[in-house]
């Protein structure tokens, strides 16, 4: 990276240096004393050629999305009742049986049979999701339950059709694209003052999307490995929880790229003497350790959701906190260099 002038010591220096060495004392001459400010050692120049090594971040983003990209391809997703469809059956033992007792009947039982189990906060109450059941299906169900774990109080039995799930796929997709194209026109609004008017303006939003769908592919990957063979782990179904973490991360993540974007527009007002690149990649400088700082304290919350939480909570917990650290990650290394390699194909005038 090239001398950066016009930009404060404090900007360009880190907070170690190296020790200074002992003065040598030559025969038969008597040392004078400095003062502390002589004393204090030269500052050391910091240089994080992020942009430079922006072809190493990039293989690195492929590596970790295509396997997932893979999977959604063969396996697809497990997929909750929202989605899939099926019967919930809302209940509550008045004998108070513990979780592993209520999955264990659960899962004896052949009509719900893979079904799953959540506790809900009333002590004795849980939510059995299974596949869709006839009314006669449903009675029996119920008198199985009841015999193995105790009287019950059947509360509700809600039934999803699969009409209802394809709609709440549709929705949740169409929500996704919508917020998408928003943002890339909100951006483009934003940024349009700089250099390039419009143009400019599009090359940062586009730059944030590709990003944000860097965050998407890449969440929604690593569900469908959880959720498929040979994991088939339940924290890997995908319910309506999950597309309201998606559209949680796509938000996160658009906030970590405009606060690296607006350093961006400042320094290119003050920094006229550098070239496009130095000022993206000194802005990533100046920027990264608010971003990351900032995402960590929303890890630790999210990390004692997942431990602690209860079993309804835990894919959700699971799905912010990978989202939170790629749209953290990807808002470092990948929307800023994304938008110097747009504009090295498009120059801006």
């Amino acid at each position: 990276m090239s001398d950066l002038s016009d930009v404060a010591p404090k900007e360009q220096t880190a907070d170690i240096v190296e020790a200074e060495k002992p003065l040598e004392k030559a025969p038969g001459i008597v040392p004078i004393e400095k003062s502390q400010e002589q004393l204090r050692p030269e500052p050391r120049v910091r240089r994080l050629n992020i942009i430079g090594r922006r072809n190493l971040f990039f293989a690195f983003s492929l590596l970790i999305i295509i396997p997932g990209i893979i999977s959604m391809a063969t396996q697809h997703f497990r997929l909750g009742i929202d989605f899939a469809g099926g019967t919930e059956f809302t209940m509550s033992f008045s004998e108070h049986p513990s979780v592993a007792q209520v999955e264990s009947a659960v899962a004896a039982e052949p009509l719900t049979s893979g079904g799953s189990v959540i506790q809900t906060g009333t002590a004795g109450s849980y939510i059995i999701r299974a596949a869709p059941l006839t009314p006669q299906q449903q009675k029996i169900v119920e008198d199985d339950l009841q015999a193995k774990l105790g009287k019950a109080d059947i509360q509700q039995v809600l039934e999803v059709g699969g009409t209802i799930a394809g709609e709440t796929i549709t929705f949740a997709l169409l929500a996704l694209v919508l917020a998408s194209f928003a943002i890339l026109f909100l951006l483009a609004i934003r940024f349009r003052n700089v250099p390039g008017g419009w143009r400019a303006g599009f090359q940062f939003g586009g730059s944030a999307l590709a990003a944000l769908l860097h965050d998407v592919f890449l969440l929604t990957g690593v569900f469908s490995i959880l959720g498929g063979r040979p994991l088939n782990l339940r924290i890997g179904e995908i319910d309506s929880l999950f597309v309201t973490a998606v559209l949680t991360v796509v938000g996160f993540s658009v906030h970590d790229t405009i606060v690296v974007f607006d350093r961006v527009r400042e320094n290119l007002r003050v920094s006229q003497r550098l070239s496009f690149e130095q000022v993206v990649n000194l802005s990533i400088m100046q920027t990264a350790a608010r971003s990351i700082i900032t995402s960590f304290t929303v890890v630790l919350v999210l990390m004692a959701i997942l431990i602690a939480g209860g079993t309804t909570l835990k894919g959700f917990a699971l799905a912010l906190l990978i989202g939170i650290v790629s749209g953290t990650y990807s808002s470092i290394f990948n929307a800023a260099p994304l938008l110097v390699v747009w504009r090295k194909l498009q120059p801006l005038r």
